[in-house]
């Protein structure tokens, strides 16, 4: 009886999830301090804005910019304040990179209530930018976006990723006993912060589909369900509690084609592929300021059974995932599929591939391929 009581009573904003949990209001201020106070945020500053002056008198600059940079966000006092400003840069970014974005389905959704959003997953920080872009724009609250610590490798990127409602899913624990502490921990945040009608936004898979195909992991899912294990409910009983949106996200140009292209020949090649210290934050800059053409997000009906275990909830998810990217020109000419497809189109796509390494054409030209024969299943 105790263990049923401790655990209705227990909130996202008790002390035990400080080590997950994105920031607060009362956490604002001082995190907004250590962007604008980093040595590599305001360096970068200068370098893109005053390239010729920093080489020599950048030492000078310094104070200059911090302070510019104190006044911008002087009147950014919540979490809301915050994402007002991220909202306004999305927009912007959907102005200047793509050709437009059509958005399915959220309108529908019910106003201030928790929903569990499963998406493929193509882009480190877009794929939850448009969700959040589709959920802002038809009046409904943003999500706590799950991210890898592997992202947490700079302090000012913490602070933006917290500040984002960002929390933390601890992908390099590796020791069997502290994951299965550390994924029962976390999938206890994921639980309550529904229940509290908080919203929440997980890929359906460990890493992004770099070979584009896109495939939900039992493991993502049998994560999820170990609160619903603590609180002795059944797989199916406690997954349908949720209120889980599959999401399908579909980019007609991946900014980061070539990159990933290039990875997993390297990873072919040599059997490994090693990171560089900071390249996921090179991947989200590479993706933000990329060119993407149209993109398109599908929002489903919340999955409300139709499973017993994790492969066939993972198979719903695919089959809506699936069945509703959309099939682009980019899509349909590396699937070989030309009918229906212009010329201008067509020399668009083929030239951007012509520009690639021989090596890694028909690479990147699979990757877009795989969404087509993933449909046509």
């Amino acid at each position: 009886m105790s263990e049923e009581l401790n655990l209705k009573t227990i909130t996202t904003n008790d002390p035990i999830f400080d080590d997950i949990r994105p920031c607060n209001d009362s956490e604002v201020e001082s995190e907004l301090n250590k962007i604008i106070s980093d040595k590599m945020v305001i360096n970068n500053i200068l370098k893109f804005r005053y390239p010729l002056m920093y080489k020599t008198f950048g030492f000078a600059l310094k104070p200059f910019v911090k302070a510019i940079l104190k006044k911008k966000v002087a009147h950014i006092k919540t979490i809301k304040d915050f994402q007002d400003i991220v909202a306004d840069f999305v927009k912007k970014m959907i102005a200047t990179t793509t050709d437009g974005i059509e958005l399915v389905g959220f309108d529908k959704l019910e106003k201030n209530k928790g929903y569990l959003f499963i998406s493929n997953h193509r882009d480190i920080s877009l794929d939850p930018a448009f969700i959040d872009i589709a959920l802002h724009m038809t009046g409904n609250n943003t999500v706590r976006i799950a991210i890898g610590d592997n992202l947490l490798r700079m302090p000012a990127v913490t602070s933006l990723m917290r500040l984002n409602r960002s929390f933390i899913v601890k992908r390099s624990i590796e020791a069997p006993r502290e994951k299965l502490k550390a994924l029962t921990h976390l999938s206890e945040y994921i639980g309550l912060s529904i229940a509290e009608n908080n919203s929440i936004w997980i890929a359906q898979r460990e890493g992004r589909a770099k070979d584009g195909n896109d495939k939900t992991e039992d493991a993502v899912l049998k994560m999820i369900s170990l609160y619903g294990r603590q609180k002795k409910q059944d797989f199916a009983t406690y997954m349908s509690s949720l209120n889980i949106v599959p999401v399908s996200i579909s980019y007609e140009y991946d900014p980061n084609d070539l990159a990933k292209a290039n990875e997993l020949y390297e990873k072919e090649k040599n059997g490994v592929y090693k990171k560089d210290q900071f390249e996921d934050i090179d991947t989200i800059a590479r993706g933000i300021r990329g060119y993407k053409g149209h993109v398109k997000l599908v929002a489903g009906t919340p999955i409300k059974g139709g499973f017993e275990s994790a492969e066939e909830l993972s198979n719903i998810i695919d089959k809506f995932i699936w069945s509703n990217y959309q099939m682009y020109p980019s899509t349909l000419i590396s699937a070989g599929i030309t009918e229906g497809v212009s010329e201008d189109d067509k020399k668009k796509f083929l030239d951007r591939i012509a520009s690639y390494p021989k090596h890694l054409q028909d690479r990147v030209k699979a990757m877009y391929a795989n969404a087509y024969f993933n449909k046509d299943k």
